[in-house]
C-alpha cells in the first residue's frame, strides 16, 4: 500500500462498528501488486494500481490488501501516488450517477442542466469535471464558502450558487428557471422539497447519502425518477458486471493521463498512522473538507 484516502464512509462504519473482532477500514487505495492468483489476467507483480475495493473485506488502512481484480486498474501514469489515491472511489460513484443511474449519455445531453448540490466535496469535486467535459449539458455547481465556490469553478462548473441560500432564487439569480437533472450528495433531506420544486417535468434526481425518511409523493406530478447510487452495490452482489468498476477506472486513469480531468486532492495529512487517520475523520465530520484528505506511507 502506497497511499490511501478517507471518505464519508470510512466515518460511518466507524461510528457504527460494534463487536470484539477488529475491522481494518479505508477504501481507497493506490499501491502495488505483490502476488496474483493463479486465475487472475488482468495485473501482474509489479503493476502500480488503484481501486477502491469492497465493503465486505478488510480495508486500505493496513500494509497489505486483498482485492478482486474485477474492481482494479491500473493507476494514471501522470499522477504520484497521493494524488491518485484521492479519485477511486469518488470517481467511480460520480461515474455510475451520471452515466449508469441518471443515462446521460457522453457527448450527449445538449439543452439539459444539471445541478449538483455539494459540488466542492468529494463526489461533487470529480462528478462536476466529468460532467462538464464528458457532456453537453449546462453544470451548476452549490456551495457555501468562497473558498469551496472558487474549487468548484475550477473544477468546470458554468454556474455556482450558494446551497445556504433559498434555492428558487439562487437559480434565478444566474436566469435558471428549471434543471432537468440533479445529484443531492449531501443534506438531502434538508433540500429535498426545493429540488423538487426545481427539476423540470420528467426530471432526474439521483443521491448517494443516508436521509433517514424521504416523502417520496411529491415527485408524482412532474413523473420525476429517483436513483440511488450506492458504489458498493456490485461487489456486495457480486454482479455480472463487476468489472464494470475495472473498466470506468480504466477510462478515468485515460482521462487523467491526456489532461480531461485532475485530481481532487485537497489535503495531504501525512504518513498513514492511527494519529492522522483520527485527525482526518474528525476533519470530514465536520463538512467543510474541500476535495478529498489523502494520507500516503507508512
Amino acid at each position: 500500500m502506497k497511499a490511501i484516502s478517507v471518505n464519508p464512509v470510512d466515518t460511518k462504519v466507524r461510528a457504527g462498528f460494534q463487536g470484539d473482532t477488529p475491522r481494518v477500514l479505508g477504501w481507497d487505495a493506490v499501491g502495488v501488486v505483490q502476488s496474483v492468483g493463479e486465475e487472475v489476467t488482468l495485473f501482474a507483480p509489479g503493476d502500480e494500481v488503484w481501486y477502491a475495493g469492497a465493503l465486505g473485506r478488510a480495508g486500505s488502512n493496513s500494509e497489505y490488501q486483498l482485492v478482486d481484480e474485477r474492481l482494479v486498474a491500473h493507476k494514471p501514469r501522470t499522477l504520484d501516488n497521493a494524488s491518485a489515491a484521492a479519485l477511486p472511489l469518488t470517481a467511480i460513484t460520480a461515474w455510475e450517477l451520471l452515466f449508469h443511474r441518471l443515462s446521460v449519455e457522453e457527448g450527449g445531453n445538449a439543452g439539459d442542466t444539471l445541478l449538483i448540490v455539494g459540488a466542492a466535496g468529494g463526489v461533487g469535486s470529480i462528478l462536476t469535471q466529468l460532467a462538464s467535459k464528458l457532456t453537453a449539458m449546462t453544470v451548476i455547481g452549490t456551495a457555501s464558502r468562497p473558498e469551496s465556490q472558487q474549487w468548484v469553478r475550477e473544477a468546470g462548473a458554468h454556474h455556482v450558487i450558494d446551497h445556504s441560500k433559498p434555492l428558487a432564487d439562487e437559480l434565478a439569480r444566474i436566469g435558471i428557471t428549471s434543471v432537468t437533472h440533479v445529484a443531492s450528495l449531501t443534506n438531502t433531506e434538508q433540500h429535498f422539497n426545493a429540488l423538487i420544486d426545481a427539476l423540470a417535468p420528467q426530471g432526474k434526481l439521483a443521491l448517494i447519502d443516508d436521509p433517514e425518511t424521504l416523502d417520496v409523493v411529491p415527485l408524482k406530478a412532474k413523473s420525476l425518477s429517483l436513483h440511488w447510487e450506492f458504489m458498493f452495490t456490485r461487489s456486495m452482489f457480486e454482479t455480472d458486471d463487476m468489472i464494470a468498476q475495472h473498466q470506468l477506472l480504466t477510462r478515468v486513469a485515460a482521462l487523467i493521463d491526456n489532461h480531461t480531468i485532475k485530481t481532487t486532492l485537497g489535503e495531504h495529512y501525512g504518513a498513514i498512522t492511527a494519529a492522522n487517520l483520527q485527525k482526518a475523520h474528525r476533519q470530514l465530520e465536520t463538512g467543510r473538507a474541500v476535495g478529498k484528505i489523502v494520507l500516503e506511507g507508512f
